[in-house]
């Protein structure tokens, strides 16, 4: 007998494009602030399935219905895809890999080198520690440790990224390894480091505890993580928000500010800390416009380019105009040029 489940096919409400089936981009990183409309459903006929999917050797991976032989007569349908509702996590982060993979973060990394700065004396560095840097992007933080004659260990899955990072590390005359990693599945022994650290980078992994998780694992007792995460209300966690209600993400997937709220960070870490200090703190956006800003961002941060592309003309008009919206009710320049502070969390964990 043909389940509800195997007759349904979730449709996002008035929309065309199924939720299977959305490329989904900048929303795979942002959560939406508000709920999806009431989703409609569409039958389809138990006969369409049947053919689709009745092909001896069709797989029962996940990604589509399975047929299986119940004795001589009788054939039932099993919907072997992930529940609605439930996040495809594997899929999600190859979608990402992609979008961090796409423009030159680099551009825009570098402007907000003092985060690294900040954190490394916060963290309180000594010379010849064993520290690792997670999701390193173009490197900061792994610059601002190597100034501090740390054994550093740069790693993120992005290869441009750690070669923009090595290039730096190179240029500077700092012996850096660099080193491609998973967040969620870092491939270093237990206790390993003397200190953890992530600037903008881990807060973004779709399995959110399993990252914190393995930043806690690597590092030894008496060692420090340290982390910088924007904060949902600040300048980058509205626009966040903004992105959001253009491109909504899966159901399911947590908002990558959550790293930047104090609650989560008690939560997560407390049981495992011997001291836990968080600070607000403030990096601030200087471009020439607000306009400056969505151009360089559009062009060269690729979750922003893969959001952008993934609207028509009219919806690319509306998000610029939203987000120059949301620049100009935070901009403090009087001048004409984007001068916005965008509130992130500091965090340092002594582990226990």
């Amino acid at each position: 007998m043909l389940t509800e489940a195997s007759k349904k096919l979730m449709r996002l409400g008035g929309g065309r494009s199924t939720v299977a089936l959305r490329d989904w981009t900048i929303a795979d990183f942002w959560t939406r602030e508000q709920e999806l409309r009431q989703p409609s459903y569409s039958l389809e006929p138990a006969s369409s399935l049947v053919n689709d999917h009745a092909k001896p050797n069709a797989p029962a991976d996940g990604s589509m219905r399975s047929l299986t032989k119940i004795g001589d007569n009788m054939t039932t349908i099993i919907d072997c895809r992930p529940p609605i509702g439930t996040p495809d996590l594997k899929a999600i982060k190859a979608k990402q890999q992609v979008a961090w993979s796409s423009g030159d973060y680099a551009i825009v990394g570098v402007t907000i080198q003092i985060v690294g700065e900040r954190l490394a004396e916060a963290m309180d560095l000594r010379s010849g520690q064993k520290v690792l840097d997670v999701a390193a992007g173009n490197g900061n933080f792994t610059l601002a440790a190597a100034r501090r004659w740390c054994d550093v260990t740069s790693t993120d899955y992005v290869d441009n990224l750690l070669q923009r990072g090595c290039q730096r590390a190179e240029a500077e005359g700092f012996p850096v390894t660099f080193q491609k990693a998973d967040a969620e599945d870092l491939p270093f022994t237990d206790a390993s480091f003397d200190a953890v650290a992530s600037t903008f980078g881990g807060m973004f992994s779709p399995d959110q505890g399993r990252t914190a998780s393995e930043m806690l694992r690597v590092c030894r007792s008496g060692g420090r993580i340290g982390l910088a995460n924007w904060t949902p209300d600040g300048f980058i966690g509205q626009m966040f928000k903004t992105i959001g209600k253009h491109l909504p993400p899966p159901a399911g997937v947590k908002s990558p500010a959550l790293w930047g709220t104090l609650e989560w960070i008690e939560k997560t870490f407390r049981a495992e800390a011997s001291s836990l200090v968080a600070e607000p703190r403030y990096f601030v956006f200087r471009y020439r416009s607000a306009q400056h800003f969505v151009d360089v961002f559009r062009q060269y941060y690729g979750p922003m380019l893969k959001a952008f592309e993934a609207l028509d003309a009219t919806g690319r008009e509306v998000l610029t105009q939203d987000i120059i919206e949301l620049i100009g009710r935070l901009n403090r320049s009087g001048d004409g040029t984007m001068v916005v502070p965008s509130e992130y969390l500091e965090v340092v964990v002594t582990r226990r």
